[in-house]
Parts: C-alpha cells; structure tokens; sequence
C-alpha cells in the first residue's frame, strides 16, 4: 500500500500527534515521545501497531508525541493519519 506523509492530533493534553511517513524497509517503525513512555509505552505502542494492522498498512514510520492519550484518542488519531496517507476510506463500504 502506498503512502505520503501525513499527520493527525495536536499537542494538547490528553491527546496525541501522529505523523505517518512511507519507510524504506519492511516493517512498523514506531517512534514515541511521552512522558509516561516508561509506564505506558509498550501499550501506547501496541494500539499503534494493532490499529495500523487492522487498516492494512504494514510498512511505515510513526512518530508519535503523546500527551496523555487514552487508548480510544489514539485509535482514532492513527486511523486519522492513516486515512490521510493511503487515502483509504475505512468508513465507506
């Protein structure tokens, strides 16, 4: 599946910026910054990866600044940005 760049979410707290990029090699490569990363990350992680999974999209670059983001805000936020890059629309049937 091809991508472009593209970005969902603000710095605002409780909610997380997403930025997706096309990647060079196979693969997720997810890039977090939060100050709850040693407690949370691996899970904040894991929806990333789940929810991009679930939409198809398999090979990219995530950076993710999070702000105290609950798993619901970040679902919708990379569903967002995934829409916005592969411009699939994962709501029409």
């Amino acid at each position: 599946m091809d991508i472009k760049e593209a970005s969902a979410g603000t710095l605002e707290s409780g909610d997380i910026l997403v930025r997706i990029a096309p990647a060079q090699a196979e693969g997720l490569e997810i890039n977090l910054e939060s100050s709850v990363a040693y407690q949370f990350g691996d899970q904040i992680k894991k929806v990333i990866k789940e929810t991009l999974s679930g939409l198809g999209v398999e090979k990219a670059v995530v950076n993710a600044t999070d702000k105290g983001a609950l798993d619901c805000t970040i679902r919708a936020r990379v569903t967002a940005a995934a829409v916005r890059a592969t411009g699939k629309d994962v709501w029409a049937d």
